[in-house]
């Protein structure tokens, strides 16, 4: 694996491979769309090659991403999905709202799809927007099954445009993901090759690199899977086989920008070209114009360009630095434009993690003190699979994040984000859950409140209730928490409505608030979004009844 090109990771091969045999290219850029109130889907596996290496994804319907889904707000829907693989699969509908039984997470809401059957989903699309759906069974996520959904409003869009794109972003391996969650649990830190030097090392005030030892940590963690093993694609393709949408000049261009990878943060932008976000995920907000934003892992912002009689760069850096999707905007296919370098690693500081300095004496931090001064946050977090807590947690509702902070370029934040129409039920909470988000990093396990799922008991929700769920960080990574069958109503620090989601980021020493009405009976999954997070332990079953 230390031997593997970097450039081949980052760039990816122009054209790929093609393989013997029914078979897909990296340089296979076109997609179908498929128009409801039916679809009949099947899932196979299929020979890829995106780097030069001959590998099997899993696709639907011979396509990677999976095939665009259009339906109508209003519309009851049939999908008839066709297991052809060797194992179980599944689909599950993100961010729509449906019955439980629908749902698609095997062993909660359903017993998953059998190889050689049929299952069917049937459910009412009572909302609108851009959404995306992909498998909820082991890894498969990771290796192809996963594509764009599109529901239009029945009264028509709120914020017009000519013309639309739906940009799928995601993350492709060679290495079987078995292996790379293997290879995590023996060494969390194993795909992160951009570790500081001695020097760097040396730069670094001697309190704050005595801490950072202390806690057997790293500042440039940022994700736990980089671009060393990672090719960033867009709309199934890498960078070098640029991806391109076509537009006319004059035109307002809605761009559906959805994050399908596994573990991947992507900060896009479009130099030269400002972007007004007006949704996230699939709900309307007030357009707010910006140059770039962080997408997380699951999340969904449309925004709408108005790009002039040249060709554009679509850059999707990867949070870490590591790697980039991009793609081209562009009045004519084959045209191009200058791709922008990436930034500078950044560093996470003890601030970042919700440190309190005072606790960075001149010896640094006494963790296990730490850790026993804690329990008060919450059940097992002083036990053995936690290895970190923030002292001092914050908003962060106005942070871009880090490597965005004043970069020179107007970053999107969550406080920017204004839901039309306001939440959607005006009662206040009648009762408050509050989880911390924890993990050990070496161990590589994560969990809620110190217990990884298996040794969970289910959330318990009274149908009909009004929640404010508080999440707490206290890790070191960013997460993206879904909870299924439910909208996620972000509030200010006052409890005053944001916006409506339904994956909400957390930053590293973070406390967020978020409010839910509980009008979904059924059992429910509750998780981290980043694949291999979910796996080791940050998975909670809802039960609403």
């Amino acid at each position: 694996m230390r031997d593997l090109s970097r450039r081949r990771f980052v760039q990816g091969i122009v054209g790929g491979a093609l393989l013997s045999g029914s078979s897909w290219s990296a340089g296979a850029t076109g997609r179908s769309v498929l128009t409801g109130p039916e679809f009949d889907l099947t899932i196979d596996e299929m020979p890829v090659n995106f780097t030069g290496a001959a590998r099997r994804a899993i696709v639907v319907n011979g396509q990677l991403p999976a095939p665009l889904l259009r339906m109508r707000q209003g519309d009851e829907v049939t999908v008839r999905v066709t297991n052809r693989l060797r194992t179980q699969t599944s689909i599950h509908w993100h961010g729509i709202i449906l019955p439980a039984d629908m749902d698609g997470v095997p062993g909660l809401s359903f017993a998953g799809i059998a190889p050689g059957s049929t299952f069917t989903y049937r459910f009412k699309v009572n909302q609108s927007g851009t959404y995306w759906y992909h498998s909820h069974s082991r890894f498969q996520e990771q290796v192809g099954l996963y594509g764009p959904l599109v529901v239009e409003p029945r009264a028509g869009e709120r914020h017009p445009h000519d013309r639309e794109h739906a940009l799928l972003l995601s993350d492709w391996t060679d290495i079987d993901p078995e292996r790379i969650y293997a290879t995590l649990k023996k060494q969390g830190d194993y795909y992160n090759f951009g570790k500081q030097t001695f020097a760097e090392l040396l730069r670094m005030p001697a309190a704050e690199r005595r801490m950072w030892a202390s806690m057997r940590m790293n500042p440039t963690d940022l994700a736990d899977v980089t671009g060393h093993a990672y090719t960033y694609l867009l709309n199934g393709a890498p960078p070098a086989a640029n991806w391109t949408g076509t537009f006319d000049p004059g035109e307002r261009v809605r761009l559906r920008l959805i994050n399908g990878s596994s573990m991947s943060f992507f900060d896009v932008r479009i130099p030269g070209l400002p972007m007004t976000v007006v949704a996230t995920d699939g709900q309307d907000v007030d357009p707010v114009t910006v140059d770039e934003l962080r997408i997380g892992t699951a999340e969904v912002y449309d925004v709408i360009v108005k790009p002039a009689d040249a060709a554009y760069t679509i850059f999707a850096q990867s949070m870490d630095r590591s790697g980039y999707a991009r793609g081209t905007l562009a009045p004519r296919s084959g045209m191009s434009a200058d791709v922008p370098a990436l930034d500078a690693r950044p560093l996470l500081a003890m601030d970042d993690m919700g440190m309190n300095h005072a606790q960075m004496g001149h010896e640094g931090m006494d963790h296990a003190a730490h850790q026993a001064r804690a329990t008060h946050h919450g059940p097992d977090e002083s036990g053995p699979i936690v290895d970190m807590l923030a002292d001092a947690p914050v908003d962060r509702l106005d942070d871009p994040g880090i490597g965005l902070r004043d970069n020179g370029r107007r970053v999107l934040r969550y406080a920017d984000l204004r839901t039309i129409g306001g939440p959607i039920d005006s009662r206040g909470a009648s009762r408050e859950i509050e989880l911390h988000l924890t993990g050990h990093m070496e161990r590589y396990i994560w969990s809620f409140d110190g217990r990884k799922f298996s040794d969970a008991v289910p959330l318990r929700f009274v149908h009909g209730e009004r929640l404010r769920i508080v999440l707490v960080n206290d890790t070191m990574m960013t997460h993206p928490i879904h909870l299924h069958g439910m909208w996620s109503e972000l509030v200010d620090s006052r409890d005053a409505f944001l916006a409506r989601k339904h994956t909400v980021v957390v930053q590293p020493g973070q406390r967020l608030a978020y409010q839910v009405t509980a009008d979904a009976l059924g059992r429910w999954a509750y998780h981290c979004h980043l694949l291999y997070h979910m796996e080791a332990g940050m998975f909670r079953e809802v039960v609403v009844a």
